[in-house]
């Protein structure tokens, strides 16, 4: 470590340790993802059944849907290094709208 501060070295050792972190939490969110992609399908199959019953769609399985897509969007974004905000539960749950 030639040539680097205290400070210099501190920092490096801080962004390894963050680094280690966020490894972490992408995995957690890796999973989530996936458990949302399963919700995700069961919501569009009930989603599918009810309209056939009723011929409208749900409203709120469509909002909920719509708010699912969103999470896993953000935790893509997460994932991929396009975004630095954590998604749910360290954020809040995306709106509908």
């Amino acid at each position: 470590m030639k040539g680097l501060t205290m400070n210099q070295d501190a920092t490096t050792s801080l962004e390894k340790r963050n680094i280690w972190l966020r490894g972490l939490l992408m995995i957690l969110m890796g999973l989530a993802h996936q458990l949302a992609g399963t919700v995700l399908f069961c919501t569009a199959l009930l989603q599918f059944i009810f309209t056939l019953a009723s011929d409208a769609p749900n409203p709120r399985l469509a909002a909920f849907g719509q708010s699912l897509g969103r999470f896993q969007s953000q935790v893509a974004d997460f994932a991929s290094f396009a975004s630095e905000v954590v998604p749910f539960p360290f954020a809040d749950w995306p709106a509908s709208d």
